[in-house]
């Protein structure tokens, strides 16, 4: 009888650990859904902090990153490291900087090589309807 008892007591003490689980990773999905939906623009920047173009466009990120807020997010990889270089792979990049933007669904719609200047970024991010907050 006490081992029914036991059985019992553990196969329902199992069961709420997994419902409270699937309750907890559902509410991470739901928080994590919402605040990627107030991305619009993912803005990758490749490059490297030896490159001097590339150091020239870290304040410009910055920048961007400062004005547009939630609208953008940006990421930089240095890919003349060991943890970047995969992503020089996954870009197919062949020249450093490159600034490749993908749209909320992560696909890529725009890509641009060398130094690029804030203006320009600023004219093509509003174009895909982000507007300056700060």
């Amino acid at each position: 009888m006490q081992k029914i008892f036991t059985l019992t007591f553990f196969t329902i003490f199992i069961v709420s650990i997994i419902a409270c689980s699937e309750e907890t990773a559902a509410q991470d999905i739901e928080v994590t859904v919402e605040s990627q939906s107030k991305t619009k623009i993912t803005f990758v920047e490749l490059g490297s902090v030896k490159c001097v173009p590339c150091i020239q466009m870290q304040p410009i990120m910055k920048s961007v990153e400062e004005k547009y807020g939630e609208q953008i997010k940006v990421i930089f990889y240095d890919v003349w490291t060991d943890e970047g270089h995969k992503y020089a792979e996954i870009y197919k990049i062949q020249l450093i900087p490159t600034q490749v933007f993908l749209d909320e669904n992560e696909i890529e719609i725009f890509r641009h090589v060398g130094f690029f200047p804030e203006a320009e970024i600023d004219k093509f991010l509003q174009e895909q309807g982000l507007t300056i907050i700060n």
